[in-house]
């Protein structure tokens, strides 16, 4: 049925201006649409990512978002902890952890919040 549909990640924000200078600014998304004060449309590589404006924004305790930036993920932290994003950390089963980057044999992966707590995630896959 939907194997063939594309789909699109989708954030709950509370202040659309904050997190479009995020999403844009921050992390180099090129704003495809603005939907008046209630959402915004991003370019994300192959995929879109849609930030709309909700109450519930940042209630998500789990990953909203995961990036997949290739190889690279050592130097994708250093270029967003280079623009003021701070990484989480967690004590994960099976996992060591290098700076802010978690390894778990072969993934290696970080994780960062927008600035409503949404969780997002770097991989290497």
């Amino acid at each position: 049925m939907l194997e063939s549909a594309q789909a699109m990640a989708t954030v709950a924000v509370k202040d659309l201006a904050k997190a479009g200078k995020f999403y844009e600014g921050t992390l180099g998304l090129e704003r495809l649409e603005q939907q008046e004060e209630e959402a915004l449309v991003f370019q994300a590589g192959a995929s879109k990512l849609l930030v709309y404006r909700s109450q519930f924004a940042g209630t998500n305790e789990a990953t909203a978002v995961t990036w997949n930036v290739g190889k690279d993920v050592d130097g994708m932290v250093r270029k967003l902890a280079g623009k003021g994003v701070r990484f989480e950390h967690y004590d994960l089963p099976g996992g060591v952890r290098e700076g802010d980057v978690h390894v778990f044999g072969d993934l290696r992966t970080a994780w960062f919040k927008d600035p409503d707590g949404n969780i997002h995630s770097l991989v290497n896959e």
